[in-house]
This record gives structure tokens, C-alpha cells and sequence, in this order.
């Protein structure tokens, strides 16, 4: 058996997120793959992902593996997953692995990346992939105020009221927050995520870049663990998976 590597890009506006799903939830990225997988291979394919994004979230470089008894060779595999593949998913590297490789265990960190159109009109062109910001956000100030999130700390505040995650204690490494023209880009790079975990960090930080929420209250909302002090979910269209480090 083999153990193939693959590397994904996709723009996730028209899928019900990365997992499978039944299908009154609508088609998923994981569901096309591994029914092209299928096709190509003739054999029953499952892949692992190194996480799962939501409905609306998009992957610079999603991981996957799955194990094939094919000897299909890898060069022409790529080739034929894109030919098949629909033009929002495409597999940007294929290798092989070892056994032990596992996209999601083996993994050490992510990065993920959240943009905002920050001026007074929409771009027709961007709408699928940035959050759209008419008001003025002081940047200087958000990377000031989410310089407290550095280290492993309890992410409650800000995990979605229904989520599951037994263990909320996770390790941001990175926080980069910067400015180019309209566009601000919030990078966050940890060794794990609860659900929706980024998307509210963003919209707590959206609050205090506005003035809505005082300076020096993120520590605060983080230590509270309370969720409801937390700022909104900001939507999935911004979201973008930069990165897997193994």
C-alpha cells in the first residue's frame, strides 16, 4: 500500500465546507476528490485532511493523504485529478509518503489567514474572498491588543457557543496583522484551532480597530472565557488555510 501526499487549493464559496456530508447539506471538497480519486484509480479512497474548514473557507495549500494499492504513477495522477477536478479545487502537489504519515497527527502547526477589504466600497471581483469593511480600523492598535494571545492559553471566548472541542487550550505562535492599500491581512499561525476560533478572534479585533471595544480588553475577554463578551463571527469568505507545517 501506498501513502500519497497531496496538496490542495480551492475556493470554497460553493461548498458546505471540507468533510463529507449527507447530501441534503450539499456537496464538499472531500466528497469531489475522492470521487475523482475514485474514477481515476478504481478503488475506494478516503482521505484524510490536516483539518476540516467550514462552508465558505478557502485552502492555499490544504494537506490530505490517503493509502491506494495502485501503482498508478504519481505525475499522471496529478494530471488526471486536475483534468476531472472542477476549476474551484485543484491538487497543486502529489508525492508519496511513509506509512506513518498522517495529515492531520502529523502536523505541527497551521496558518491561516483572514482578509478585509477595508475602504468605502465592494470589489465585484474580490467579493468571494475578502470581508467586506467600510469603517476606519486602526491596525496599529489590533496588533498592539493581540500581542496577549501569544502563548497557550484557554480559547473559550472565543469557540463557537455549540462547539465540541473537549480541549480549548491551544498555542498561537504567530499574530501578524498589516496593512497593504485596502486590504488588512490577519495571519494567525498555532498548533491548533477550535471551531470558528479565528473568525471570532477577527471580529474582537474588528471591535477594538473600530473603538467599539476599549483598549486592553482582549487579555480580558480571553481570560473570562465567556464567549459572549467576544466580538461577532466575521463570515467564512475571508478565511483562507495558508499553510500546514509538518
Amino acid at each position: 500500500m501506498r501513502n500519497l501526499k497531496l496538496e490542495i487549493e480551492y475556493d470554497g464559496t460553493n461548498y458546505a465546507g471540507w468533510q463529507v456530508q449527507p447530501k441534503a447539506h450539499g456537496k464538499t471538497i472531500q466528497a469531489v476528490i475522492e470521487k475523482t480519486l475514485r474514477k481515476i484509480l478504481r478503488e475506494k479512497i478516503k482521505i484524510i485532511a490536516s483539518g476540516r474548514t467550514d462552508a465558505g473557507v478557502h485552502a492555499r495549500a490544504q494537506v490530505a493523504n490517503f493509502f491506494t494499492s495502485s501503482n498508478f504513477p504519481l505525475s499522471r495522477l496529478k494530471i488526471g485529478l486536475n483534468g476531472i477536478l472542477p476549476e474551484d479545487i485543484k491538487v497543486i502537489k502529489l508525492n508519496e509518503v511513509g506509512p506513518d504519515f498522517h495529515s492531520r497527527f502529523s502536523a505541527k502547526s497551521k496558518i491561516y489567514r483572514y482578509t478585509i477589504l477595508n475602504r468605502g466600497y465592494s470589489s465585484p471581483l474580490w467579493r468571494n474572498t475578502v470581508y467586506f469593511y467600510p469603517h476606519p480600523l486602526d491596525v496599529k492598535l489590533m496588533q498592539k491588543e493581540a500581542e496577549c494571545l501569544l502563548g497557550r492559553h484557554n480559547f473559550r471566548a472565543f469557540c463557537a457557543s455549540h462547539g465540541r472541542e473537549k480541549d480549548q487550550i491551544k498555542e498561537i505562535r504567530r499574530i501578524a496583522i498589516s496593512r497593504k492599500k485596502d486590504f488588512i491581512y490577519i495571519d494567525i499561525e498555532a498548533d491548533g484551532f477550535l471551531y470558528n476560533m479565528v473568525r471570532n478572534i477577527v471580529g474582537t479585533l474588528i471591535e477594538i480597530g473600530r473603538g467599539r471595544i476599549p483598549r486592553g480588553s482582549l487579555k480580558k475577554i480571553l481570560l473570562s472565557r465567556n464567549r459572549r463578551l467576544a466580538g461577532q463571527t466575521v463570515p467564512p469568505r475571508g478565511l483562507c488555510l495558508l499553510k500546514v507545517k509538518y
